[in-house]
């Protein structure tokens, strides 16, 4: 396919312009500030030195010659300041560390913090802009333990100070996923080094399979959101590389179209749903090894935020049509009330098996649905729909609620609707509160959002459910030792279950704030598996935490999220500026620990955790659209000749497809003689049945004649 760079990136005409301008220019002035004010947090990098997490500072890899300055020891006052500094950092060394600060401890379960600012007292008020700070120290620390240990790796391993390469000469799994977080956090000099790198050493045309999902989110959606943000906001950690003119301007969108191209090939199926992995070099996709060679649903339905973006930059219809051709076809699967298995087959684009949920293969294709409406400033109704209907799905199947204190459980259909509900949750599921409430306000703040006339008693229910949910995962921090979630929890429910359909419940009052020794009844709800309890760094829960205080305004959520930061920094730092790790074992103090940093710790879990301590005008969420993988993109209006290119077919009340014809299709109760007609079929499973007014139903039934998992209706 060829294609033309255009020479200068589209330029949004956004209403957030002016309120970035406004903000970095109050951010200087709080950057100012914080060192009169606050000097003695900032100073801390070199000050309260602990071998277990030595503080770095911002150390420039390479300016451009433009930004050079006069020498530090010959600008006007600086000998006069470091004697006050050095007299300064006596008293607080002797402050801090000497006897009297050394108080008696507090027993095992009472961690010590390696940043001693952290600690602050209880009656002040909460210094927001203080604690985003520290939240760039901690990306500081872990990009620097990065640099200095594995720069160019995909993998950086903490703990060993190793990395290692997914592909011959690499992905830029890690630089490119953090290249917006750099930019958020006005880190020039690092973000510096980051483009250079992938502006010499970064090359896709490698003979090797890569896995289609993770690199269109994080490597494609990387590059999209840094070309976005250096081009729309150029005060955000400023390069002259990328000015308007200068012959990298457009380096970020070649690298992605060039990958994106390389990407479709997964997409060269007769289904048109892509195989799970591509080769990088040939273009040829490949099948899963696992799972039947079936495609992950929430992977194959994830990559339409980036290519429609993409589509709309380059005037190029093909990654439109590609990415939006996947939710036809699995539309028009036609399964009962929007939820779907999460198990595709890509040359049939038929599913595969019963397993239903909102975590792991399942999430962000319910996620996709509702940004997608949105992405495309409303002008997509169909995404609308679709989300809706499944949001009502997850309601009337996969809610119930704990045994003791009512937490509202999103739980898995592992056999199918019909069956039983299992009352577990991934981590991965609660990135759902977030979105909900996102889908209810559209972005906006509640207050304002109230006003709309298209305000009903839909999104009222909607943001409660949002409230609820996020309480729950909320819950699984504060449920462990160290504070930090496990990968997957379960909970004691009611049996049967009490179900969403049979009346909501809210939950009870919990004292989130009892120390984990402390005997809470709430806490026997949850049901903390071993193999269960590591924890990845995983943003999902932050992700809410900033969805829902952006939208409800509610303090608390930040609060949450600061409680949330500090047991990261407790307990999954590494010593000798290694940076931060995952945890083998989150539930023991000390924790069992991983070896390994996730670039998502980068590119979502520290970013959402500065964007909840920053500014609302900082990237305000009604004129923007966020990733799975917290890669931000512009909302903008379909132009270049893109339009919805296909419509849905009619359905019922329960999400099934109407057939044209349906005199001519068997009742249930033909069945019998329909498999006497066809006597091939050895098997035939009813595995769902919707009454009909006429007193027949519509049956569902699997055949084994029929591909793996394929179901066929039959109606009469």
């Amino acid at each position: 396919m060829s294609f033309s760079i255009p020479h200068n990136a589209p330029n949004f005409t956004s209403d957030q312009r002016p309120n970035e301008n406004v903000y970095w220019g109050s951010a200087r002035r709080t950057h100012q500030k914080d060192h009169a004010n606050h000097g003695i947090g900032n100073s801390l990098n070199g000050l309260f030195e602990n071998k277990s997490l030595p503080m770095y500072k911002d150390k420039p890899y390479s300016y451009a010659t433009s930004r050079r300055q006069t020498s530090w020891y010959r600008r006007p006052g600086v000998w006069l300041a470091i004697g006050v500094l050095s007299l300064l950092n006596f008293y607080l060394i002797w402050f801090y560390l000497g006897p009297s600060a050394r108080a008696p401890g507090k027993g095992d379960h009472e961690p010590k913090s390696t940043w001693s600012w952290l600690k602050e007292p209880s009656d002040t008020t909460a210094d927001w802009d203080l604690r985003r700070e520290a939240v760039k120290d901690a990306f500081k620390l872990s990009w620097d333990g990065y640099a200095n240990h594995a720069w160019g790796m995909d993998e950086y391993h903490p703990i060993t100070k190793s990395g290692k390469q997914m592909t011959p000469t690499g992905m830029g799994w890690i630089i490119v996923d953090a290249l917006d977080t750099l930019m958020i956090m006005n880190l020039t000099s690092r973000l510096s080094h980051a483009r250079e790198w992938i502006s010499t050493s970064l090359n896709y045309n490698q003979d090797h399979e890569v896995n289609t999902f993770e690199t269109t989110i994080r490597m494609l959606g990387g590059l999209l959101s840094a070309h976005y943000l250096s081009t729309e906001f150029p005060d955000m950690a400023p390069l002259s590389d990328d000015d308007i003119g200068k012959p990298g301007e457009d380096l970020y969108l070649e690298k992605a179209a060039d990958l994106a191209d390389r990407l479709l090939g997964a997409f060269d199926t007769h289904s048109g749903v892509p195989l799970a992995s591509v080769n990088l070099k040939t273009l040829k996709g490949v099948a899963s090894r696992d799972d039947g060679g079936a495609s992950s649903t929430a992977e194959a339905a994830s990559l339409q935020l980036e290519f429609k973006y993409l589509a709309m930059l380059m005037g190029e219809k093909v990654y439109w049509q590609k990415a939006e051709k996947v939710i036809e076809v699995i539309d028009n699967n036609g399964m009962q009330d929007g939820l779907l298995p999460i198990f595709i087959h890509a040359d049939q684009g038929t599913f595969q098996g019963y397993l239903i949920r909102l975590g792991s293969r399942g999430d962000s294709y319910y996620e996709y649905l509702i940004k997608q409406y949105l992405q495309t400033s409303k002008e997509e109704p169909v995404y609308l729909e679709l989300w809706d209907e499944a949001l009502a799905g997850v309601r009337k199947h996969l809610i119930t609620y704990s045994k003791r204190a009512h937490f509202t459980v999103l739980g898995e259909r592992q056999d199918g609707l019909l069956n039983k509900l299992s009352p577990k949750m991934d981590h991965l599921v609660c990135f759902m509160p977030g979105t909900i409430a996102l889908g209810a306000t559209e972005g906006r703040p509640l207050a304002e959002a109230k006003k709309s006339p298209n305000w009903t008693q839909k999104q009222v229910d909607e943001m409660e459910l949002a409230i609820e949910l996020t309480k729950t995962c909320w819950g699984m921090y504060k449920a462990m030792s160290t504070g930090l979630a496990p990968e997957i929890t379960h909970f004691e429910i009611k049996d049967p279950p009490q179900m969403y359909r049979h009346g909501p419940l809210s939950s009870l009052d919990t004292d989130f704030s009892a120390s984990y020794d402390d005997s809470t009844q709430w806490r026997e709800d949850y049901v903390i598996k071993s193999q269960d309890s590591h924890n990845l760094q995983r943003p999902e829960t932050v992700e809410s935490l900033f969805y829902m205080w952006r939208i409800t305004g509610d303090v608390m959520y930040r609060e949450w999220g600061w409680e949330m930061f500090k047991s990261f920094v407790d307990y999954s730092s590494v010593d000798e500026g290694g940076g931060f790790t995952s945890l083998l074992n989150a539930n023991k103090i000390p924790p069992t620990k991983k070896d390994n940093m996730e670039s998502f710790w980068l590119a979502e879990t520290l970013k959402y955790f500065y964007l909840l301590f920053s500014p609302t005008d900082l990237l305000p969420l009604d004129t923007i659209i966020i990733n799975t993988e917290a890669h931000i993109f512009p909302r903008f209006k379909l132009q270049r000749g893109l339009k919805t290119g296909w419509t849905r077919k009619p359905r019922d009340a329960n999400g099934m497809i109407i057939e044209e014809r349906r005199d001519e299709l068997p009742t249930a109760a033909s069945v019998a003689s329909v498999v006497a007609e066809k006597p091939t079929v050895r098997k035939l499973r009813v595995v769902e049945a919707t009454p009909r007014a006429d007193g027949d139903s519509e049956v569902g039934v699997v055949t084994e004649d029929m591909p793996k998992g394929e179901a066929k209706t039959f109606s009469g």
